[in-house]
């Protein structure tokens, strides 16, 4: 299976898993942050408990769309107040192309709805 029937065979993605790819489009991110960028990104519309997002990390790890960041962390807070280190992740290039390919699908959505978005009737 090539890449680019990978990637086709999971789209379009979930909401929430679009938004934790692109929380991560930014840099590493452990996962208060990516829980916190999710809620902005979509105007708090998006609120992941920890067990959601916990468990969309896992399998995002295991397809190998992101992967656990080794090098080049924020060397503030790096550890997490209750004294253990924080695991941040950061998009592989699988993800990088997931992320991308969900992209242009959307706009390509978008700008098939623009020119009849007037069109609709309240």
């Amino acid at each position: 299976m090539t890449l680019k029937t990978e990637i086709e065979d999971n789209l379009p993605l979930s909401e929430s898993t679009f938004l934790i790819l692109l929380s991560l489009a930014a840099g590493p991110r452990h996962g208060y942050a990516i829980m916190k960028e999710v809620a902005a990104l979509s105007g708090n519309r998006v609120q992941l408990s920890t067990g959601t997002l916990y468990g969309a990390l896992k399998r995002l790890l295991a397809d190998d769309w992101i992967k656990r960041a080794e090098e080049d962390l924020p060397s503030e807070a790096s550890v997490a107040r209750a004294g253990r280190p924080r695991r941040y992740y950061v998009l592989t290039d699988r993800g990088c192309g997931l992320l991308e390919a969900e992209l242009a699908r959307l706009r390509s959505l978008v700008a098939a709805a623009h020119p009849r978005a007037g069109e609709t009737q309240a």
